[in-house]
């Protein structure tokens, strides 16, 4: 039985599915459901790795084999781009090898299908219990410029600045890849993983450019410069003194 601490936490509690079969993500889901957690499901691991860059979860359950984009490439791309969500992996051909790779790359656990529910729900709870990981890869700071990825919100010498989806996720990703050229097609298949027909070079390109109107406003310097023909590199702007 839940303890009444474990029970008041439910309500916050956000899963992410990513699963292909349709009948095994609605046995999960409806099982974590009636289990108090709010459930998020994805068929492809495309739209599976655009939720999670997009949503703060708490758990993302995973499965390696995917139709589009394998577990362990969407896995890779998480946390390349500094997410940190905990990650149940899932596989219904659990070799050595599997899971060695899975682990290596930064996945938390590992369940070898079939299982039954039960065993799923243990293991949801044993990683939902271990100490809460440390926020402060959410909270990014290059020079002048504040990022918090967890509440979506920038500032620029203290002053706030409001951006769109799309434009905070390409500063997001800029920062935490400081004074690197990254390029468009990195951009692509970061931020547009899930509409990648949308991410063509103008689109790319028209966005940061309005990132950039957003984040130089009333600055003397611009933080993000265009490494023509290649991408884009955030460079870093010293912090005002206080003096």
């Amino acid at each position: 039985m839940d303890t009444p601490r474990f029970r008041a936490r439910l309500d916050r509690v956000r899963i992410l599915l990513v699963e292909d079969d349709f009948g095994i993500s609605q046995f999960m889901s409806m099982g974590l459901q009636k289990n108090g957690y709010l459930v998020d499901a994805a068929a492809e691991g495309a739209r599976g790795l655009a939720l999670a860059l997009s949503t703060d979860y708490d758990l993302i359950i995973l499965d390696l084999f995917l139709p589009d984009m394998d577990g362990i490439e969407v896995l890779k791309k998480l946390r390349s781009a500094g997410r940190a969500t905990r990650i149940l992996l899932l596989t219904s051909r659990a070799t050595v090898q599997d899971r060695v790779q899975g682990l290596e790359l930064g996945a938390d656990d590992f369940l070898p299908k079939p299982f039954d529910f039960v065993e799923l729900l243990a293991h949801v709870r044993a990683l939902l219990r271990r100490t809460p990981l440390d926020v402060s890869s959410s909270l990014l700071t290059l020079g002048d410029i504040e990022l918090d990825a967890r509440r979506k919100y920038v500032t620029r010498r203290g002053k706030e600045i409001h951006l769109p989806a799309k434009q905070f996720a390409i500063l997001e990703h800029l920062m935490r890849n400081p004074n690197q050229v990254v390029t468009r097609a990195d951009l692509a298949q970061s931020i547009w993983a899930s509409e990648p027909g949308c991410a063509t070079n103008n689109v790319i390109d028209v966005t940061v450019h309005l990132l950039r109107e957003s984040v130089d406003h009333g600055h003397d310097s611009s933080i993000i410069q265009t490494v023509r023909g290649v991408g884009y590199r955030l460079v870093t702007v010293a912090a005002p003194s206080n003096a």
